[in-house]
Formats: C-alpha cells, sequence, structure tokens
C-alpha cells in the first residue's frame, strides 16, 4: 500500500460542529498484540465528560452499557436515548428547584455521544482499535496492523484479475492486428542466398506487398485450404521481382522474377535469353574477378531490358554452365516462368526436374518484393549484438526494387 493510501492513524481535525475523538497514545504504540485493545476515548475533554457520567442518573448509565454490549447499534436509537435522557434530567431539575447541585459542565453534543458510542460498539465487537478517517467519520479497519490472511481479499483479487483480463485483451488485439497487416498488407521475408544477386543479397531483409496479385490460400500462414484459387486477382508484370510457394512442396518461400507470361515462349541460347524467339537486350555494365570454393572466376554484370521494357542488372559466370542452353519451354494459362538474376547460380524454372522449380501456379504468388528495408552481411546472429553493427550494410537500407 502506498503512503497516500494508508490509514491515517493520528485523530482528524475538528470538523464545524464536532469534535474529533484524540486517540490513545498506548494505543498508538499497540500492533495487535493482544486480542481487544483499548477503545479509544471520543470526548474533547476527559475529566470534564467523567463529570458528566457521574451527574448522569442510573438511566442514561444503563443506556450507554446497553448499547456497548450490544453491537451493531443503529444511529438513531442511540440519537433517541440520548434525548430522552437529557429530557428526564430537565423535568428532574423543574421538579425540584430547591436543589442547588454542583454546576454542571457544558453539555456534549448528540452527534458526539453517537459517534463515540458506535465507536466503543465497534471495538467491543471486533476487538480492535479504532481508526479514525481525516473527515471525523466512523472508523475503519487498520490494514497494517491486520494480518495478511485475515485481510478482506475480495477488492484485491478482483482487481488482479480485471487487470490480467486487460493484458489478455492487449495482447489478442495486437495480435489480431499483426495478423491482418500481415495477411492483407505487408510480410517480411529474409534473402538466404545469393540466386539474385546483385539485385538481392544474402541477408537483405525485405517486405512484400500482398495485395499486389490477390490472395490464394498462401497469403494465409500455413495455407489453410480456405480459399480456393485467388481472389480479386491480378496478373504479374514482366520482370517483377515475386515471392512463392515452391510447387514441388508448397510450403517453401522462393524468390525469383518474372520473365515468362502465360502464353509465352523463353529459352537460353549460348547464354542469351530469348522471349518469343525474340533476343532480350542486355549490355555489359561491369566486369571483375572473384575467388570462392572453386577458386577465382570472372563475374559479368548485364543491364538487361525486357519487351515490356523493364531493365534491371544481372550476373553471369561466363558460358559453359549447364542452364546456358535450354529447351524452349511453352508457358500455359494459369503458369509463370520464374528465373534468378544470378543466372548461373539459381534454380529457377530452367529446371524442370523434381529437384528444380518448374512452372510456378498462379495460387502459389504470395506477393511482389517491394523495398529492402534493412541488410546484415553473412554471419550477422541475433545472439550476437557485436555483429548487429559490424556486419550491417547501411547503404543497402531502403532500396526500393525493381
Amino acid at each position: 500500500m502506498s503512503e497516500e493510501h494508508k490509514p491515517h492513524e493520528e485523530p482528524a481535525h475538528d470538523a464545524p460542529g464536532h469534535d474529533a475523538p484524540p486517540v490513545d497514545a498506548a494505543a498508538e504504540e499497540t500492533t495487535g498484540a493482544s486480542d481487544a485493545a483499548e477503545p479509544v476515548s471520543s470526548d474533547p475533554e476527559p475529566h470534564a465528560a467523567e463529570t458528566h457520567v457521574d451527574a448522569a442518573p442510573a438511566p442514561m448509565h444503563d443506556a450507554v452499557e446497553a448499547v456497548v454490549s450490544e453491537a451493531p447499534v443503529e444511529v438513531e436509537t442511540v440519537v433517541e436515548t440520548a434525548a430522552a435522557v437529557e429530557a428526564e434530567t430537565a423535568h428532574e431539575a423543574e421538579i425540584m428547584p430547591e436543589a442547588k447541585p454542583e454546576p454542571a459542565p457544558d453539555p456534549v453534543p448528540v452527534e458526539t455521544v453517537a459517534a463515540a458510542t458506535i465507536a466503543a460498539a465497534a471495538v467491543a465487537g471486533s476487538g480492535k482499535r479504532p481508526v479514525w478517517s481525516d473527515d471525523g467519520d466512523a472508523p475503519f479497519e487498520d490494514i497494517d496492523s491486520t494480518p495478511v490472511y485475515a485481510r478482506k481479499k475480495g477488492a484485491s483479487s478482483s482487481g488482479e484479475g480485471n487487470e490480467f483480463v486487460e493484458i489478455f485483451k492487449t495482447i489478442g488485439f495486437a495480435l489480431l492486428i499483426a495478423m491482418v497487416l500481415r495477411i492483407l498488407l505487408f510480410q517480411p521475408f529474409t534473402i538466404p542466398s545469393a540466386s539474385m544477386e546483385p539485385n538481392l543479397y544474402e541477408g537483405d531483409y525485405i517486405v512484400v506487398s500482398k495485395w499486389s496479385y490477390g490472395y490464394s490460400k498462401h497469403s494465409i500462414p500455413f495455407s489453410p485450404g480456405v480459399i480456393e484459387g485467388r481472389i480479386f486477382e491480378r496478373q504479374p508484370e514482366r520482370g517483377d521481382i515475386v515471392v512463392f510457394k515452391l510447387p514441388r512442396d508448397n510450403k517453401t518461400d522462393y524468390i525469383k522474377r518474372v520473365i515468362g507470361l502465360p502464353g509465352d515462349r523463353v529459352q537460353m541460347i549460348n547464354n542469351k535469353l530469348y522471349i518469343n524467339g525474340q533476343a532480350v537486350e542486355d549490355v555489359v555494365v561491369a566486369a571483375s574477378q572473384l575467388t570462392d570454393t572453386f577458386g577465382p572466376q570472372d563475374v559479368t554484370q548485364l543491364r538487361e531490358t525486357l519487351p515490356n521494357g523493364k531493365s534491371f542488372m544481372t550476373q553471369d559466370f561466363g558460358p559453359g554452365f549447364p542452364l546456358d542452353s535450354t529447351p524452349v519451354f511453352e508457358v500455359p494459362a494459369g503458369r509463370y516462368f520464374m528465373m534468378g538474376d544470378n543466372r548461373d547460380n539459381s534454380v529457377d524454372s530452367r529446371e524442370q526436374s523434381s529437384q528444380g522449380v518448374g512452372l510456378v501456379p498462379a495460387e502459389n504468388l504470395v506477393g511482389k518484393a517491394e523495398i529492402i528495408l534493412f541488410s546484415w552481411s553473412p554471419g550477422a546472429s541475433l545472439f550476437n549484438p557485436v555483429s548487429w553493427f559490424s556486419k550491417v550494410r547501411p547503404s543497402r537500407f531502403f532500396t526500393v526494387l525493381r
């Protein structure tokens, strides 16, 4: 319990028309070791109150004893009893005018008597010393001196339950929003290989738009069969970079570039791409040499321009590779021909065996790659914070894909 909400143990300030009951100093130091603490007097002047009680007739004493012994006591009953006692005292004074009683102290207000009687009844019934609030009203439970196992638990349990429900609802709403965004709008992917170099590198973190080609069952996590075919379908353009489910298992995510549309004829002849019998224009941009596990190799980067005007960079390791020359592939309706930009280091639609990609059904399209959000070189690890900075490639951040 915070200091702000702890019960105040000092007596309240006087309110207009009322006398605040002082708290006995000995009772203040009591920590609940005894079964019944001493009741706290509510009269502002203890000696005067004692004189008044002695002078009072026996009926008033008996009434107070009865009220203290029987708890709880209604406030109205206490007020009526006090008024009756005062009236009887006044009547006796009129009958015996010759008696010269000692001057009586100022009369105690009825409200003070009622409050004192209620406090005494509460103490007698509970065996605990009362704790008064700042407003001078009835005492409340002293939480600090009450054992933990004996405290009221209803409000606390209810508060903890409500807090748990609110946390559960917040997490549920957050997951729901994330799921809707992932299904309808965007989905992130990490590039795991070099098959799309020089445009996508291993370690690039990309964002794919889900609405570009409509939606299928593969737009939903785990590909449940709730959608037949595609809804809101739109055909990809030649040259789009597309994420799709591998046709042979319908589970693995692949990323390639769309080269052939339904009805196209695609072929590679001596390391050159042909679409519908026409050679695709390519221009050498750079030539270099790199060393890998196979030793030094010549690498050529070319700018390729498709019949629809879409232009992009490709990478080639020279002639003599298995997929540099292929038969003609005719793309049927509802299928697409995919190729990697790293032409000699890509498993794509040119490979029609059970180990290749083959022609990709329209239903398997997941979305269009739009932008490189972040990028780290191979070797970066989530569990190695140093690599977050040593392997980062900031020059690739927020690169729009073409």
